[in-house]
């Protein structure tokens, strides 16, 4: 599966506001709703924090990749969101979380789910395309940076 059939413009938000990981979660389902779908903020909020008990989603160098399995979607979903200031997330490193990747896939889809973890995992381990993604102007800019950069990594 390529992040171009499931990875909308309209999931992009490049500037969070969030100051703490529960503002930081809920900003990222907030910016899917504003991109068109249909969403109850509270349980995907409930699922994301759950995931986050099991161990911090913040994996470190100012990256975190919030996720859960919903029974309340069909597909993939996948929003991005960038936080200039940086936002305390209770990551790996310590450091603060700029860059977010916010996966949410159907309950079923447990393949589907892990290797779009696992590619936007390896997209983000090269420190030039995390740098792009930090210095990108505009929305536009960001998601044609991560349609190349998936172009480049391939998993």
């Amino acid at each position: 599966m390529q992040l171009n059939q499931i990875f909308k413009r309209e999931f992009l938000n490049d500037r969070l506001s969030a100051r703490n990981k529960d503002e930081a979660l809920e900003e990222m389902i907030k910016t899917v709703i504003a991109g068109g779908l249909t969403l109850d903020t509270s349980s995907i909020l409930d699922i994301l924090k759950q995931r986050e008990s099991l161990g911090s989603t913040g994996i470190g160098d100012g990256v975190a990749i919030p996720h859960g399995k919903t029974s309340n979607i069909h597909d993939i979903i996948v929003a991005f969101g960038r936080s200039k200031d940086g936002i305390a997330y209770d990551a790996l490193d310590g450091k603060p979380v700029h860059l977010f990747f916010m996966v949410l896939a159907p309950e079923n889809s447990a393949g589907q789910h892990l290797k779009i973890l696992a590619k936007i995992s390896k997209m983000l381990k090269d420190e030039q395309f995390r740098k792009k993604l930090l210095d990108a102007s505009s929305n536009d800019d960001l998601y044609r940076i991560i349609l190349e950069q998936e172009n480049i990594c391939i998993v």
